[in-house]
């Protein structure tokens, strides 16, 4: 199963053999965590729900997840069980291990790491390349749940048909939008730039998605941002990305975004008159 799922991406290194292989490890935690009943509360969002089922065209890292509504009581342990059946299946073995999580954070936690076998699981054999023998890197994912969420998002049904045909609970396009613009403005990278927001934020404005501003103020609301407005417009939002902008060293951004794409000549546009140059393309929805 895992070699067919490998033919639906264009392998030509050991790079792109990992990417690949992270993300049928991603879509088969999806699985066990759907037979586990997980998204009958939660929804999937972020980087990785874009890139599966949104044809987002890079690779991402992470598992992000929402509740439906605020629990601080809940624990993603009681679904780990299924997911490790899920792996076991298919004769992988993992181990998950809750991460510690701060008083302070909303976020609950866990990593996925495959042990050394997942490394050589003879799935490199299958392939004759001279990179086939490259050395074995490990596997970890992430996955985390906001168990705080801002509300006033949408959710649909995705349906995803490897390693079985199942459907995942995520947020609609707008509320992804919404989700990737709060995290270009207000998160905290100290001298750090996330290529990888600013990659998407071009994503979604070529393929002329709108941000629902409604969930857009909700998270900044959150995060103790523009506590002044009981709404927002998106003249607004232009006025705080290209006030964003002006910052940006996106030469480091590049650097950041490298790894996770196929293409470095995409980037060569790259600048801070091209974004700014981008923001004023944008567009909203309600979604009333």
């Amino acid at each position: 199963m895992i070699e067919n799922m490998l033919k639906h991406y264009e392998i030509k290194n050991a790079d792109n053999y990992y990417q690949a292989l992270r993300e049928i490890m991603q879509e088969i935690t999806l699985a066990g965590l759907y037979r586990g009943g997980f998204f009958s509360k939660a929804a999937f969002y972020g980087g990785t729900a874009l890139r599966i089922f949104y044809q987002l065209d890079r690779f991402s890292e992470d598992l992000d997840f929402s509740l439906l509504k605020e629990d601080d009581s809940f624990s993603l342990a009681p679904y780990f069980s299924a997911v490790e059946t899920e792996f076991s299946a298919l004769g992988i073995a993992v181990d998950i291990k809750a991460k510690k999580k701060r008083q302070t954070s909303p976020i609950e936690s866990a990593f996925l790491k495959t042990n050394t076998d997942i490394h050589v699981l003879q799935i490199t054999g299958l392939y004759q390349q001279e990179w086939a023998n490259h050395s074995p890197r490990p596997i970890k994912i992430k996955f985390e749940i906001d168990t705080q969420p801002p509300l006033e998002f949408i959710t649909e049904e995705k349906l995803l048909l490897q390693p079985f045909s199942f459907y995942v609970k995520c947020y609609q396009i707008g509320d992804l939008f919404a989700g990737k613009l709060h995290a270009l403005l207000y998160r905290k990278w100290k001298n750090r730039v996330k290529g990888r927001d600013w990659y998407d934020f071009e994503w979604y404005v070529r393929n002329r998605h709108p941000i629902h501003l409604s969930h857009f103020l909700q998270r900044a609301k959150q995060s103790g941002e523009l506590l002044e407005h009981s709404n927002i417009d998106i003249e607004i939002v232009k006025t705080l990305l290209q006030q964003r902008i002006k910052n940006v060293d996106f030469e480091q951004a590049k650097q950041d975004i490298l790894p996770f794409i196929n293409d470095p000549k995409s980037l060569e546009l790259w600048s801070q008159q091209y974004f700014s140059d981008l923001t004023q393309q944008l567009q909203s929805t309600s979604f009333k």
